[in-house]
This record gives structure tokens, C-alpha cells and sequence, in this order.
């Protein structure tokens, strides 16, 4: 069986995105949330401690991974406008195949972001 993990990086400082409260939903069309699967926090590394979906609870099917990051970079001090202009960030996306490997990394900005799928 395959996995689900993902990983943020905070471009901004160049650092880890430590402490990001991270949410996982299934059955996530493009426009509506979907039913909440689990929610995590990354650790030091960027990265929650184990991964999102594995085993039997890997399938096939759409997601939608948010990350809290206007919580995060204003704990981290940043001035912020009112309201952010990211205040969370939510990625919507498929696993055709519950046998392969999908990383899902996060690069944040308080001003920008991008994801792209790894293995």
C-alpha cells in the first residue's frame, strides 16, 4: 500500500514550517471541503510524524490538504494585513493508484505559495 505525507517549507525565512495546523479531507470536489479525515500539526522538520493516509485508509479518490498559515506566520512575528492575503491554504487533489507513494509539499510566503507531487 501506498502513503500520503507532506512537508512545508517556509521560504520566507528559509526555514521549516514548524507548528502548521494541517487538515486532511476525503471526497474534496474543487468547490466544497469534503468530510475531515484528520488533523495535524508539522513538527520541527516541517513535516507531520506519521503520515496522513496509509494502510487500509489509503485510497483512491479526491483531497484536500489545508494548512493554516496566517496562524503561523503570525506566531512567527510577521505583520500581516487585515485580513491576510493567505490565510489558509488548501490544496485540492487526486490518488488515482492507493499502491504508490503521494508527498504533497507546501513552500509558503506570507505572500505566495506553490505545491507540486512527489513521491
Amino acid at each position: 500500500m501506498g502513503r500520503l505525507t507532506t512537508h512545508v517549507l517556509d521560504t520566507a525565512h528559509g526555514c521549516p514550517g514548524a507548528g502548521i495546523f494541517v487538515r486532511l479531507y476525503g471526497d474534496a470536489a474543487a468547490t466544497a471541503r469534503g468530510t475531515l479525515i484528520c488533523e495535524m500539526v508539522t513538527n520541527k522538520e516541517g513535516r507531520c510524524e506519521v503520515p496522513l493516509l496509509a494502510g487500509e485508509k489509503m485510497r483512491t479518490g479526491r483531497y484536500m490538504l489545508a494548512f493554516d498559515v496566517a496562524a503561523y506566520f503570525r506566531g512567527k512575528g510577521v505583520a500581516l494585513t487585515d485580513p491576510p492575503f493567505l490565510e489558509n491554504v488548501r490544496i485540492h487533489f487526486g490518488i488515482a493508484s492507493a499502491e504508490t507513494n503521494y508527498h504533497v509539499p507546501l513552500l509558503i510566503s506570507p505572500y505566495a505559495y506553490s505545491t507540486f507531487r512527489g513521491t
